[in-house]
């Protein structure tokens, strides 16, 4: 709806999506057996072993934390609990590596049939449906005659891919190799903020400055299930976020003249924690499968220029072109309906991860990598294209004294990166 009130004039809206994957997803996805949590085991706080021993559980548990202990058929002691992604020792004490949660016989969850070999149907759910809401909310006003304030609020989701899996990667969990999809993968989202003035500093031209900053989450990135059981695995997880922060200045006049002139300038930085939902698959392949950092996005140019002149004559009285005169004829206007646009675009150099060595194309190679991934900037570079062109005025149809049809026809010649710049 768009209403005003007072010199206020806003634009809202709502959209609601509900997103159904319709398939069956597996309830754990680091436990694909049946387990025991602690509000399963736990009386009053008090956890009892099968060899008698009890256990006090800390503060900070809950009881739907899943158990961790020291084997999986001989229990004698509790090692770890789990929440979601986030693991505790013993002690109640987050940790950042489960793998310390293994006493000999790998990362033993409670399972509640120890002889069990195989997943079963009692090890899946219905997908849960996700329900997006994104509020739109836009408002502007008046500071005076000359000024405008304005600004908006969005949100706006994504449904996932990589989410489809066959229910086979399951059932045959120990031949399964690589990354395979996760069903269980939420909608990404982005929340968008931005404030904006415009200022009239002529007839004919005027002056905007926009700030903005964006949040991205639930972003999707590949994702080591460390801890799994029966065994470790690679899938996708919602974990990977970032955030866009920005400035643009921009000045516009209106044809003046024979000049129209659009100019903007953009400083901006772009940070996240994954370029693509394969950014990870070189950490995973090193051994530090979920380090989380931001680094500059590929797209991050840091200074944006774009500019667009159109110097263009009109016809009739409005022209103002060289000019042929005749006698007792129509003077010829050379120019009439004719024009030239030049687009710069360009700015500073985007991010790349630079290589110590060089590597073939052809040829298998290591590329070791020179700083940080995105460490390093391409240089500045530009590019200009000029397009000069002419309308031609026809007449359609006419006829025994009768006046045809107005139409035109554009004549251009364009030449794009004008200076042939190897950017």
């Amino acid at each position: 709806d768009k209403f005003a009130f007072k010199d206020l004039i806003f634009n809202v809206g709502v959209r609601v999506d509900r997103f159904d994957a319709n398939q069956k997803v597996i309830k754990d996805p680091y436990i694909l057996y049946d387990y025991q949590t602690v509000g399963d085991v736990a009386k009053n706080g008090i956890i009892t072993l099968q060899n008698g021993t009890e256990v006090d559980v800390p503060d900070n548990i809950g009881d739907d934390f899943a158990l961790y202990v020291n084997k999986v058929d001989d229990i004698t002691e509790v090692v770890g609990y789990r929440n979601n992604n986030v693991w505790y020792n013993a002690d109640g004490r987050e940790i950042a590596d489960p793998t310390t949660l293994d006493k000999g016989s790998g990362i033993s969850p409670w399972l509640t049939d120890p002889t069990q070999k195989r997943i079963n149907t009692s090890s899946f759910k219905d997908y849960d449906p996700q329900w997006s809401v994104m509020p739109r909310i836009s408002f502007s006003f008046p500071i005076s005659d000359e000024a405008l304030f304005f600004a908006h609020y969005d949100v706006l989701t994504q449904r996932p891919g990589n989410n489809y899996t066959n229910i086979y990667n399951y059932y045959y969990f120990d031949q399964i190799s690589g990354a395979i999809n996760n069903p269980t993968l939420k909608p990404s989202q982005t929340i968008d903020y931005e404030l904006g003035f415009t200022q009239k500093l002529t007839n004919s031209s005027s002056m905007t400055i926009t700030g903005y900053y964006r949040e991205l989450r639930n972003m999707i990135q590949l994702y080591r299930y460390t801890g799994a059981y029966p065994k470790d695995y690679t899938s996708y997880s919602n974990l990977d976020f970032g955030t866009v922060k920005g400035f643009t200045a921009s000045y516009d006049l209106r044809r003046t003249g024979n000049v129209r002139l659009r100019a903007s300038y953009t400083l901006q930085f772009t940070n996240a924690t994954g370029a693509s939902t394969t950014t990870m698959s070189s950490l995973i392949a090193a051994g530090v499968p979920n380090l989380r950092s931001t680094f500059p996005m590929p797209w991050d140019r840091r200074h944006q220029f774009n500019i667009v002149l159109d110097y263009r004559f009109g016809e009739g009285k409005d022209y103002n072109g060289p000019v042929t005169k005749r006698e007792n004829k129509k003077p010829i206007q050379w120019l009439a309906n004719t024009g030239a646009s030049l687009t710069v675009n360009g700015g500073s150099g985007t991010p790349y991860t630079a290589a110590e060595n060089i590597t073939s194309p052809i040829s298998p190679s290591t590329n070791i990598l020179l700083g940080s991934m995105y460490g390093s900037r391409l240089p500045w570079s530009f590019r200009f294209d000029l397009r000069v062109d002419k309308d031609i005025n026809l007449k359609l149809g006419g006829k025994d004294g009768k006046a045809g049809r107005d139409a035109y026809m554009n004549v251009y010649f364009q030449i794009l990166n004008l200076l042939n710049s190897k950017n």
